[in-house]
């Protein structure tokens, strides 16, 4: 079957930010961590997500890690930035930023907490939109933010010529199906548990938290599902299963993210910034051992 066209590559991470042990934001593992993903199966990252842990970081550490990431990789791989906020203005100054510092496109989560209409939302999408002249993947999640795109805001907002695309955690396939046929919007799994399903369903790739140590199997099961070869693309889903259940269920994703990073050498620690804590010895000795038992340790395995 013929995927999608994936205006932001096909296999992207949700990139976590390194910290150094005191807090401090460290631009050498944050590009060592894009390094590793781009060898890896990514072809595409996003910076300043929410595994990003962005409600922590400052509009000037955005800038900074951002650049960094595209010194490293951004000749190679798509670079996206995170510029969704519940303040328009403040999302307005990142997509700038993003724009001036050369990132390829930005993520603009759903505002969250403040629960804006659906007038609100085109207003606030159409708005970020105009500020800057980088493509817009609008990020669905309404377990974060506590509201839903409707279909009709999104019939309206595909109207403008940037915004080209979804990262879709509500979990409702069908629905995305109609969407995608009212709209020509791409839509991104972004949901592990379903990255297999949307992939038959009509999306054109992943935006993922688990590929930060599964990029080559996730890359693998696109290509698997692009030839239809859907037993192959099967097998490699049901071989990732326990590493998706590990990271997404166990803690916060960034939590568990970094400590598989720290398993496979590639961050010295798992610092994060609080109301966020690491995660403990137990859990990480378990990431440790899902990892090994799934062959993710050992780089001549698949």
């Amino acid at each position: 079957m013929t995927l999608a066209p994936a205006p932001f590559g096909r296999v992207l991470t949700a990139m976590v930010t390194p910290f150094t042990d005191d807090g401090s934001i460290d631009l050498e593992a944050a590009a060592r961590v894009a390094e590793h993903l781009v060898a890896n199966g990514n072809t595409g990252v996003v910076v300043s997500g929410t595994t990003g842990e962005s409600p922590t970081t400052t509009t000037e550490e955005d800038g900074r890690l951002l650049r960094a990431v595209i010194e490293a990789v951004g000749d190679r791989a798509t670079v996206v930035a995170g510029v969704g906020t519940n303040n328009t203005a403040h999302s307005i100054e990142l997509a700038v930023q993003a724009e001036k510092v050369g990132a390829h496109g930005t993520l603009l989560v759903t505002p969250y907490y403040n629960k804006p209409t659906q007038e609100g939302l085109v207003a606030h999408f159409e708005a970020v939109a105009d500020a800057a002249g980088l493509p817009v993947m609008l990020y669905d999640i309404p377990g974060r933010t506590g509201l839903t795109i409707a279909e009709d805001t999104y019939r309206r907002v595909a109207r403008h010529e940037r915004i080209v695309a979804v990262k879709d955690a509500v979990g409702d396939l069908q629905r995305g199906v109609r969407i995608m046929a009212d709209t020509g919007l791409a839509f991104y799994s972004g949901d592990d548990v379903l990255n297999l399903g949307w992939l038959t369903h009509g999306g054109c790739g992943v935006v993922s938290v688990v590929a930060h140590v599964a990029g080559t199997q996730y890359a693998g099961m696109v290509a698997a599902v692009e030839r239809g070869d859907l037993a192959e693309a099967l097998d490699i889903y049901r071989g990732l299963l326990p590493v998706v259940d590990v990271i997404m269920n166990r803690a916060p994703g960034v939590m568990t993210a970094k400590a598989a990073l720290q398993a496979l050498g590639v961050l010295d620690n798992r610092a994060v910034r609080l109301p966020l804590v690491p995660v403990g010895d137990e859990l990480a000795a378990e990431i440790r051992s899902v990892l090994d038992a799934a062959g993710l340790l050992d780089p001549h395995r698949k």
